[in-house]
């Protein structure tokens, strides 16, 4: 099997952009932002570069950001739209996962107006 193309895409996060990247061959494909409150991570954008559209990236890059939040002991706050369609699939993190309320998206507006 000669045809493999890409390598596998690394997860990488990177705290002073607030976000974890996915790399394909070394060059960023695509992002989920976040926020950290307290003891919970509000996630509120994720994208994949159109160059890699339809490989199922961003599927991959919202399971280990989810991952790599259960492995420090945080919570998940899904603002992003298709972070919380990522959830409702994958229960798995169902028991890490806390509710978009007002106040949240209150104090995100505030967090990224700075």
């Amino acid at each position: 099997m000669s045809e493999q193309a890409a390598t596998t895409p690394v997860v990488r996060r990177v705290d002073p952009r607030h976000r974890y990247e996915i790399l394909v061959d070394d060059q960023r494909a695509g992002l989920t932002a976040y926020r950290d409150r307290d003891d919970r991570r509000v996630f509120f954008h994720t994208e994949i570069d159109d160059a890699y559209a339809g490989r199922g990236l961003a599927s991959i890059l919202v399971e280990q950001a989810l991952t790599d939040v259960r492995a420090s002991g945080m919570r998940i706050v899904p603002v992003c739209p298709y972070v919380a369609k990522f959830l409702k699939k994958h229960e798995e993190f169902a028991d890490i996962t806390d509710p978009v309320t007002p106040e949240v998206l209150t104090w995100l507006e505030g967090r990224l107006a700075h």
